[in-house]
């Protein structure tokens, strides 16, 4: 593996014919008169205007903007919104006594060719090279102008980008992983940097490496862990194997609390990686593309991994439970970790939970009330793993803001970082500081965007930084600065060619290696339960067919996974299939005829197609290997569906007397004691279920309990309430018209009827609602009703079985 030289690279300009400015003007002129002679207009050539005019602003390059020599040519972008422009002469002057370069264009966008651009290059390194944009109107005078001055450096990037693509939002990916991919390549070419890495149906983290690029390490979920964490020596051809892959939870595992490892990093010399465990966070998927996710950690300590003891420690100074130290960085020469700090969060909802992952549900404080959470830079010695006092770095802490993502420059002088208002991961307003890196004034980078500036990394000359911003489009693109010797930044540089237009590029990471370094990284690790992880979470987002599709990836590989059959039959069932689902269920029965959820699953299925014989025996197959409470109110609720309703109660009975506060075999019971008559007892049980959880069906059948029992004002009370939780629930407006007729209040049920035939119109409603409307003597609205319902049965009676 050659390592990349930081020397400046021999310009192509001097291997390529260049074009004198008079030449290429003279050719220019000649090609805009043959465009024209169709129309008989010659064009006019504009004068270099001496400043802007009009409405025309040039929004890429902005002014002082200085290029890497070796980049490939930009896009000038400018918007115009000068009444009577029809097209715009773009000019370049590289030298003031010389005539400008000279292009025409139709649209408020120009991409100079790279003979021109290796020109413009080679002879603005002394000087600046000015970009004038001349709008001009059907006569071709001018209506509008905008000027910029560009320069290149004599400081070459040197290295080459690895970084990952996410399609957005971000819930897409947490739902299929395989759609997130990395690419690698160099700044000098004028394609996409080639994928190195995708197809992982598990998610893939951040990224990072030695400081000579001969280490990478990346978090990757593998089997049942989600600290797993791939460290693997740099080659053309890499293989991400079990042999490379540790795991965070093997940090005191005897403790038993759930560690995920985030933000790590590989220390200089590629012999340990430093990370976040004992970890939690705030992570919340939403669906809007550009800012599609909420996450910033709240608990967790630093803890080192040495690759050549294969051990764990935590590092003094960083590692207090009290605080959540986090995405730690290590200077330079191996002496320092930066780290951001704040107080742990804990609330008592949330510390009886083993999940490390806490969404809105858990913590509403900051996903709906916006509460703040800020953190600060320290630094820690490293002192051979010792560590030692952690202290604030002056200017990046105490500051009112949140302050993370440190990173040094390679000499280690300075630390740039992130600002926010609060949090962290993916905040609109963060933007780039720098600041001593031993503390001191912090300064505003000039490269910062208008909207989210973050994950940025230093090229191994410490002249550029690469950095993410959202500033052009809600797909994250990735941009360079320069920083000269006093920390001072240079305006924005795109990488247009890294970005494409279905993904978010982010964590770029410079890399001291040829582009052609890295060319595959090939994933071995992968096993059946890898895919079933994949599999189970689509489920939770509701993406069945995709859980499907990782499941039969899975299967592919083990065939006989029970878990994969009985996991595809579900998703197959939740999307309607119930037949299909049967046969996959049958298939993980024949492996292991002792599998209870693939016996209840098998029940569903069953259930759904009408077979309940089939249901029922399987239902019991299961209570033979396991009972459970609520396959023993399932069970009930099938043999009530034969016509067995004293079996079925004995079902209901045990359940209870194994859950008595199960909501379900409460109100089934519940249920079945009303159908016999046992009220006072069906009462008590439907106001068990309701103790458990609020439902609508069982506040429907306390309503029917309590009007049966005379007491008529509560039983109103109670059905109004099961309309509101469920509008669609037809029983509940049927029972509350049918008691608001006995009390007498026929225009009350009139409207509850009326409300019955909009929400679930049926012959029985309409009929109802036509008895009472002759109460009222309404007798042509209520015939009106009575052919309405005519009609319906009608229909029905046409309609084909299924």
């Amino acid at each position: 593996m050659e390592a990349r030289s930081r020397r400046h690279p021999a310009s192509r300009a001097e291997s390529t014919r260049r074009t004198s400015p008079r030449a290429v003007v003279l050719g220019l002129a000649v090609l805009a008169l043959a465009a024209c002679e169709s129309d008989g207009e010659r064009v006019e050539a504009v004068a270099f205007p001496t400043g802007p005019s009009g409405r025309l602003e040039i929004e890429y390059p902005l002014d002082e903007t200085l290029f890497p020599p070796e980049i490939v040519a930009p896009t000038l972008v400018w918007r115009d919104e000068t009444e009577g422009v029809e097209a715009w002469q773009v000019l370049i002057r590289l030298d003031p006594s010389e005539a400008p370069l000279r292009f025409e264009s139709a649209a408020p966008r120009f991409r100079p060719s790279e003979a021109d651009w290796q020109e413009i290059k080679r002879r603005s390194v002394a000087r600046d090279a000015e970009i004038a944009v001349v709008g001009v109107g059907a006569d071709r005078e001018p209506r509008s102008s905008g000027m910029a001055r560009i320069r290149t450096s004599t400081d070459p990037v040197g290295d080459s980008i690895f970084y990952r693509e996410v399609p957005l939002p971000f819930i897409d990916a947490v739902q299929d992983p395989s759609r997130i991919r990395w690419r690698f390549g160099s700044i000098d070419s004028e394609a996409r940097p080639p994928i190195v890495l995708e197809d992982l149906p598990v998610c893939g983290n951040c990224h990072s490496f030695a400081g000579d690029g001969s280490v990478l390490g990346l978090d990757v979920d593998y089997g049942n862990d989600k600290g797993a964490y791939a460290i693997l020596p740099v080659s053309r051809d890499m293989v991400l194997d079990d042999e490379r892959i540790i795991t965070w939870s093997d940090y005191e595992r005897e403790d038993g609390e759930t560690t995920f490892g985030l933000l790590s990093q590989v220390s200089p010399d590629g012999r340990y990686v430093v990370s976040t465990v004992k970890d939690r966070a705030v992570f919340v998927a939403t669906p809007e593309i550009a800012f599609s996710q909420l996450f910033f950690p709240i608990k967790g300590i630093l803890v080192v991994y040495d690759t050549q003891t294969g051990t764990y420690a935590s590092l003094p100074g960083a590692d207090d439970p009290d605080y959540v130290q986090s995405n730690p960085t290590w200077s330079p020469d191996g002496e320092w970790i930066v780290f951001a700090r704040t107080k742990a969060y804990r609330k008592p909802s949330i510390e009886a939970s083993t999940s490390v992952l806490l969404d809105e549900k858990d913590v509403p404080e900051f996903v709906d009330g916006r509460e703040p959470f800020r953190y600060d830079l320290y630094r820690v010695p490293w002192n051979g793993g010792r560590g030692g006092e952690a202290r604030p770095i002056a200017g990046a802490s105490q500051n009112g803001r949140s302050n993370y993502f440190a990173e040094f420059s390679p000499d280690g002088k300075w630390i740039v970082f992130c600002q926010a208002d609060s949090y962290m991961l993916l905040m609109p307003d963060s933007e780039l500081f720098i600041v001593p890196a031993e503390g001191g004034e912090a300064r505003r980078l000039r490269a910062n965007t208008k909207l989210m500036n973050s994950w940025h990394s230093f090229d191994s000359n410490g002249r550029w930084l690469v950095f993410s911003s959202k500033a052009n489009t809600p797909y994250t693109q990735l941009f360079l600065t320069h920083i000269d010797e006093q920390g001072e930044s240079t305006p924005p540089v795109l990488l247009e060619r890294f970005t494409a237009e279905d993904r978010a590029a982010n964590i770029p990471e410079f890399v001291p290696l040829e582009a052609s370094a890295i060319a595959k990284i090939d994933e071995r690790f992968l096993d059946a339960y890898s895919f079933l992880r994949a599999g189970m979470a689509n489920e939770r987002t509701g993406n069945y067919p995709g859980a499907v599709r990782a499941y039969e990836r899975g299967l592919a590989v083990e065939p006989e996974n029970v878990e994969l059959l009985n996991a595809l039959g579900f998703s197959w069932f939740q999307q309607g299939e119930s037949a299909r689902a049967v046969e996959a269920f049958e298939k993980a029965l024949a492996v292991d005829p002792g599998h209870a959820k693939a016996h209840n699953n098998m029940a569903l299925a069953a259930i759904d197609l009408g077979e309940l014989e089939l249901a029922e025996a399987h239902y019991r197959e299961s209570l033979a290997i396991e009972p459970q409470p609520a396959i023993l109110n399932d069970l009930g609720f099938v043999l009530e569906r034969q016509g067995m309703p004293e079996e079925a109660a004995e079902q209901y009975r045990a359940a209870l007397a194994l859950a008595p506060d199960s909501a379900s075999a409460n109100y089934n019971y519940a249920a079945y004691l009303t159908r016999q008559g046992e009220l006072a007892l069906a009462e008590r049980h439907f106001r068990a279920a309701l103790a458990r959880e609020s439902s609508s069906a069982a506040q429907t059948g306390l309503g029917v309990v309590l009007r049966q029992t005379g007491r008529m004002e509560e039983a109103v009370a109670t059905l109004r309430a099961a309309v509101e939780s469920d509008p669609g629930n037809a029983a509940a407006y049927d029972q509350l018209g049918t008691t608001l007729v006995q009390m007498g209040k026929l225009p009350g049920a009139a409207e509850t009827y009326r409300a019955l035939v909009h929400a679930r119109p049926s012959p029985a409603a309409h009929r109802e609602l036509a008895n009472v409307l002759d109460r009222l003597g309404q007798t042509e609205e209520a015939q009106r009703e009575r052919g309405t319902a005519e009609a319906l049965e009608r229909a029905d009676v046409g309609r084909p079985m299924p």
